[in-house]
């Protein structure tokens, strides 16, 4: 091997580095098909549990929305000369 002038930065007959594999083209490990059968089926789980604890909660503020409208009704009933503010819903 033998130098090129110093200006260039690197020796005759190196070529620039490159990665040996990038990583996008390294196969994919092998992984037991019933090892993810049983992580979808817990992730369904996972997941039909929160739609649940959701759904519930959904009924819950339902029910408090109907009981705030109620309790704001009564109140213009019983004080009709008085302007209550606007509550938003939760």
């Amino acid at each position: 091997m033998y130098s090129v002038p110093k200006k260039k930065g690197r020796l005759f007959g190196l070529g620039r580095r490159t990665r040996s594999v990038p990583p996008s083209s390294a196969p994919p490990p092998f992984v037991d098909p019933e090892v993810l059968t049983a992580q979808l089926k817990d992730k369904d789980d996972r997941i039909s549990l929160l739609e649940t604890q959701m759904a519930a909660q959904q009924a819950g503020y339902e029910a408090q929305r109907r009981l705030n409208q109620q309790m704001m009704e009564m109140m213009q009933r019983m004080y009709p000369n008085e302007v209550f503010p606007d509550v938003p819903d939760p």
